[in-house]
């Protein structure tokens, strides 16, 4: 597959080569300033950035089979972004502009999965994100923690199919501790007509400590990942001494210093704020794996005194941001003076012609795959309420979780009754009644989680479903709510609201477990009328728990799991055991899985709410 010269990006290590540099635009000096001195001469460069691209190349929604859509009217894909880029190269000059990216690139759609599982890049296909920002003509792009998903051959794949390096520089062997990535790059900027020294500007890369325990399978033992506070006061310094004049982090971070899994690693996840305030001179961070949209944010080096940048384009490529970087260059060098940054959205141009036809086989391949038949279900099920309400949907994917784990169970263990534990990832996913295709049943579970079953008692089951109730807002009595009244309520560990993705739903495979969360109650105490097989939950019997791996390593900081007893774990990612089971069973009926429905409600001491649509 060709890729448009015009904009094939050049791959720039630590020590770039002095016949990559490229112009800027500059001012010409003038006669004087009045003092019989040459006036200083004055750069700006722009360096554009992207993150939590996730797989995304066209705005289309594989999951609805359908152009991209939400009630913001926001759009996504590279193809989308390409054009903006173009825009800003017409304005500002082709040579005077980079473009990076934060990470999380090579997961979160069908497309992405399709080029790691079913025709895998590892078996000479090319990725079509590799394809994508390459035609488009990146130059360095920060490693995100779901780089990591698909394992590490994969990754190193996918960084050969680049022509731009993959920054991380707090991801390091765990054997020599050196880097296992690039650190950083830096690209020489030679402004036009000034035949000396030319802006050099570095680019460092962080990537989220979380990888260590979300895909410990992957990792654990090959790649460690220290804090990103720690790594930048290292690395910093030694680009600036390498040369560099202007310094860009690439930051698969976020901003509010919170960490998802609370205290189960010493490194805060989202720490570009701690980055900005305590190591020296950096000018700008180019924010990721928040997925919240951030123009530009301000934060004072606590220890110089100068204002960092700090700028997060909204996920998927629905938006871009831009720096603009002036620049003096006086006494031999080339001094930052200002920095401003903006997002500009893809919603407001249409999707680059040339990348869409580069990968338009791709995407017509998967479109077929993702519609092909693998089943039919006796009756509709929808999700747009499982995160308030029992759903039948949730239930097929515990019972799906539950049966695998339970046959893959031995010794003793093997005679434990098995509970199982879904979160409402997709308030869009539904099984229509009749044919079911893989694209209605991946819909239930969009990320790629492995399947592993832990070993917990009847007291823990307890405590780690008051840690999932405090999803829930508490409420001034009885009676009837609007869900977002009641869901996604803040807690200390989730300052912006608790995501669906970490309220969990528990599913009885062997027999009925019930129980009630009660929001006149406070927060650790809501759980009540718990029982298993209609009787009241033993606090001391053994029940193993079918569990993803996202959960049991930590993410969310439910209690007990993370030190809980591992029986059975064979690294199957649970949306593809979910396709699996479809096709064969050929029909889909609930009343197989979800016969004691509803397992759980809330109520108001005791009588139950209800939720107006």
């Amino acid at each position: 597959m060709s890729i448009p010269l015009r904009r094939r990006a050049t791959t720039l290590g630590v020590l770039a080569s002095a016949a990559a540099l490229v112009a800027v635009g500059v001012s010409p000096a003038t006669a004087g300033n009045g003092n019989g001195k040459p006036a200083p001469r004055t750069a700006e460069v722009t360096v554009m950035g992207t993150t939590d691209l996730h797989g995304n190349v066209f705005n289309w929604d594989y999951f609805r089979d359908a152009e991209y859509t939400d009630s913001a009217g926001n759009d996504v894909g590279l193809a989308k972004i390409s054009t903006l880029v173009d825009q800003v190269r017409a304005e500002k000059g082709a040579d005077s502009t980079l473009l990076v990216d934060a990470g999380d690139t090579i997961q979160g759609t069908s497309l992405a999965y399709y080029y790691a599982k079913v025709d895998p890049i590892t078996e000479g296909s090319e990725h079509p994100m590799a394809t994508a920002m390459n035609a488009i003509g990146y130059d360095a792009a920060a490693l995100g923690n779901h780089e990591f998903n698909y394992g590490l051959d994969l990754l190193r794949e996918f960084e050969d199919q680049v022509d731009f390096p993959l920054l991380a520089a707090n991801a390091v062997d765990a054997t020599t501790g050196e880097p296992a990535f690039e650190p950083y790059t830096i690209i020489p900027m030679r402004p036009e007509g000034h035949r000396g020294k030319p802006v050099r500007v570095g680019i460092l890369g962080l990537t989220n400590p979380g990888s260590a325990i979300w895909d410990r399978a992957n990792v654990e033992g090959k790649i460690e990942f220290p804090g990103l506070v720690e790594q930048a006061a290292y690395w910093v310094p030694r680009m600036k001494a390498a040369g560099a004049d202007v310094v860009v982090v690439s930051a698969h971070s976020g901003t509010n210093g919170s960490s998802s899994y609370g205290d189960a690693l010493p490194h805060v996840e989202n720490a570009s704020r701690q980055v900005a305030e305590q190591v020296p001179d950096i000018d700008a961070i180019l924010v990721g794996h928040a997925h919240v949209e951030i123009p530009e944010l301000r934060v004072t080096n606590q220890v110089t005194g100068e204002e960092v940048v700090l700028s997060e384009p909204l996920r998927w490529g629905m938006r871009l941001s831009t720096f603009d970087i002036g620049l003096t260059f006086e006494r031999g060098r080339w001094d930052v003076d200002s920095v401003e940054a903006e997002v500009l959205n893809a919603n407001t141009v249409e999707e680059d012609p040339e990348i869409v036809e580069l990968l338009g086989d791709e995407h017509a391949t998967v479109v077929d795959y993702v519609n092909s038949v693998v089943g039919e279900s006796a009756e509709a099920m929808s999700a747009a309420t499982a995160r308030y309400e029992d759903t039948k949907a949730l239930d097929l994917i515990n019972h799906v979780q539950a049966l695998e784990v339970r046959e893959g169970l031995t010794g003793a263990d093997a005679e434990l009754p098995v509970l199982s534990i879904a979160a409402p990832f997709n308030r869009d996913a539904a099984i229509p009644a009749g044919p079911v295709s893989i694209r209605d049943v991946a819909g239930l579970y969009i990320f790629d989680n492995t399947l592993l079953g832990i070993r917990m008692t009847g007291a823990e089951v307890k405590a780690y479903l008051e840690k999932s109730a405090e999803y829930f807002r508490p409420v001034p009595g009885p009676g009837t709510y609007a869900p977002d009244d009641v869901t996604n309520a803040v807690t200390p560990t989730a300052p912006n609201g608790t995501p669906d993705y970490n309220y969990d739903v528990m599913y009885g495979l062997d027999a009925p477990l019930t129980y009630d969360i009660d929001l006149s109650r406070p927060v650790g105490d809501r759980v009540v009328d718990l029982e298993y097989g209609g009787e009241p939950l033993d606090p001391a019997q053994d029940f193993v728990i079918a569990i993803n791996n996202y959960r049991q390593s930590g993410g969310g900081s439910f209690p007990g799991v993370t030190t809980a007893p591992v029986v059975y774990n064979r690294q199957l990612e649970i949306r593809q055991l979910l396709i699996d089971w479809v096709a064969a069973e050929g029909v889909v009926d609930p009343a197989v899985f979800s016969a004691t429905n509803p397992d759980w409600r809330l109520t108001y001491a005791g009588e139950p709410l209800t939720f107006a649509p």
